[in-house]
């Protein structure tokens, strides 16, 4: 059969991609006459409705054509289409997802500029500092260089409780160093008082860990950066809180009453025990991170509503967003609501969340979730990019990552598809050059905690890596790095992937690849907010194009250890590579390139 229906072809279907509510779209099937079509319908299944909606196709020519308009309100729509043929057989074909969202503002400014991760304690710190009197047993490392603490207590835990004492002022002092790369925001894990080191088993949501510094500290901070033209992001973990918190309170650590010392605790309800006060919901089910109950009316009153909420009281401090741990713990309801109150006290702060899939479409705990429909977070973490570039970059099908990502841009409302978090590595995941390097992964965490990459690997890493880059800064949405990656930090998983940045010790050739990509992304209006093609996308060779207006840019990317010749469409009499100065010419609209292996060039 030649029956033809591609949702990415705006012949197909137009407009492409996610609608607005009320939009008039309108379908085309193309046909061959030995396929024999008479007619058919177009069956539109609204989920949240819970209705199905059959439109009639008309007959023109070679096609059936049809018009759906999307309902007032945001939904997710899956339509397919049921063509009839003269044999009395009929032909169906797969569902596919229309997502219909309300047009809200979404601030421009995080998907156009550079992102900056941060894990407080390992950045750098002003002073070594005294932990005595700090909620928690804490150790703190007097080498810098030190390896975090990986292996398991008795009872089978790594506790976190060592600390190398980075804090907001030896930020601040840096503020130089972040600017010269191009960041122009700061994402900071959790900066609240709490008994880890990685502080996202939150004790207190008022106050500053003290080994950071000072809420006057998190404001110079805050003052500091704005005056760069930089925003400060902070990382809410509003699903649990510590064991050891002031709400919880489960060593009687705070002078509050809390949730595991008496069923009078006026944060008693904030928790879900089974019996108390021994058992109790807990996120993954570990002890020390009891699970908020976040449909309680106190809580959200405390984390949102209130008018000296968790909040409002940060962003006031100068906090230009949220960042939500575990986005997809959280209802619906308590997203859209603080996304409310977010926009309530500052009308361009930003709301971003932790989703590991395709938010449009996750299902979580049984119901489908509401992340991108215009009420909810402006944009993603974009862990199938990351996914999609690592498997091209390890040797994949660079077809498979166009297709990814088209899906994902299909499928995404523009607004957050454009103000995605985009990354090869977090806080979360092994340090992106040792994945890189492609050497056998040691069998033992202690093997795991000495392991180096070869200096055979570490070359290959840092090639592979400086490709990675080049694609992650020339792809929409806004480039994030996690600390120490621009300067060749190594490390398996959690906690080996936390050391500390190695200042004085960086990789120069990654350091200058980063800084160049960083002032190039300030300087092109296209690599902000240009529309995104893809000349080429076959094997090891990648190309990806954006154009804003008359600006055209193009990175040409080539992930196989072979040379790799590409004729690209160009138009102009060269094309500069921005990277390096170097100049190609062009002939009969087209540029002729021979790539390197693990070679890349970004066109001018």
């Amino acid at each position: 059969m030649s029956v033809y229906f591609d949702s990415k072809d705006p012949r197909c279907k137009s407009p492409f991609g996610a609608v607005l509510c009320g939009t008039e779209v309108s379908f085309a099937v193309f046909f061959g006459p030995e396929d024999g079509i008479l007619g058919g319908e177009l069956q539109v299944r609204e989920e949240f409705a819970g209705v199905t909606r059959t439109i009639s196709l008309r007959r023109e020519s070679s096609a059936l054509r049809g018009t759906y308009t999307a309902p007032g309100t945001p939904e997710l729509a899956w339509y397919s289409f049921t063509l009839r043929r003269q044999d009395g057989q009929a032909v169906t074909l797969p569902e596919r997802q229309l997502t219909v969202y309300e047009d809200t503002v979404t601030p421009d400014w995080f998907g156009r500029g550079v992102s900056y991760q941060i894990f407080p304690d390992r950045f750098c710190r002003s002073r070594i500092p005294d932990p005595a009197g700090m909620v928690g047993d804490r150790r703190v490392h007097e080498s810098w260089a030190d390896t975090p603490d990986f292996l398991p207590d008795e009872q089978g835990e790594v506790r976190c409780r060592d600390f190398f004492g980075g804090d907001l002022p030896g930020i601040i002092g840096k503020l130089d160093y972040l600017q010269e790369l191009g960041v122009t925001t700061l994402y900071l894990t959790p900066i609240f008082e709490s008994a880890s080191n990685h502080r996202y088993n939150t004790a207190d949501y008022r106050a500053i860990d003290p080994m950071l510094g000072s809420e006057e500290d998190f404001c110079a901070l805050c003052s500091h950066a704005h005056r760069r033209g930089m925003r400060v992001v902070l990382d809410g973990v509003f699903n649990h809180t510590g064991s050891v918190s002031r709400y919880f309170n489960a060593d009687g650590s705070y002078p509050d009453l809390g949730a595991a010392q008496s069923k009078e605790s006026p944060y008693y309800n904030w928790y879900r025990f089974t019996r108390w006060p021994e058992e109790y919901d807990a996120w993954w089910g570990i002890k020390t991170l009891p699970a908020v109950e976040e449909t309680q009316a106190s809580y959200r009153e405390f984390i949102i509503h209130g008018e000296d909420s968790v909040v409002r009281h940060w962003l006031r401090c100068g906090a230009d967003g949220w960042r939500l741990d575990v986005a997809d713990e959280l209802p619906d309801s308590f997203i859209a609501q603080l996304r409310g109150a977010l926009e309530e006290e500052k009308a361009d702060a930003v709301l971003l969340g932790e989703v590991w899939e395709d938010g449009t479409n996750k299902i979580a705990y049984g119901q489908r979730r509401r992340y991108l429909l215009g009420r909810e977070t402006h944009g993603l973490m974009s862990y199938p990019f990351r996914k999609a570039a690592m498997d091209w970059l390890l040797g994949g099908d660079a077809a498979a990552f166009r297709d990814s990502m088209e899906t994902l841009r299909e499928n995404y409302p523009a607004p957050a598809f454009y103000s995605a978090m985009n990354f090869l590595g977090t806080h979360d995941t092994p340090r992106i050059l040792t994945l890189l390097g492609g050497e056998p992964t040691p069998e033992s965490k202690t093997e795991r905690a000495q392991a180096r990459l070869t200096p055979a690997g570490y070359d290959l890493a840092r090639r592979r890596l400086m490709l990675g880059a080049l694609l992650l800064y020339a792809f929409p949405g806004s480039p994030t790095v996690f600390a120490g990656d621009e300067a060749g930090q190594q490390g398996y998983e959690d906690p080996l992937n936390r050391r500390t940045y190695p200042w004085g010790q960086e990789d120069t050739m990654l350091l200058a690849w980063f800084r160049r990509l960083g002032q190039l992304r300030k300087e092109r209006a296209s690599l902000q907010q240009g529309d995104i093609t893809y000349p080429y996308a076959r094997g090891s060779g990648l190309a990806v194009q954006r154009r804003a207006g008359n600006q055209v840019t193009l990175a040409a990317m080539n992930a196989g250890a072979e040379p790799l010749d590409l004729i690209l469409p160009w138009l102009g009499g060269t094309a500069t590579d921005a990277m390096t100065g170097q100049q190609f010419l062009v002939s009969d609209g087209a540029v002729h390139l021979t790539l390197p292996g693990y070679g890349g060039v970004l066109l001018i």
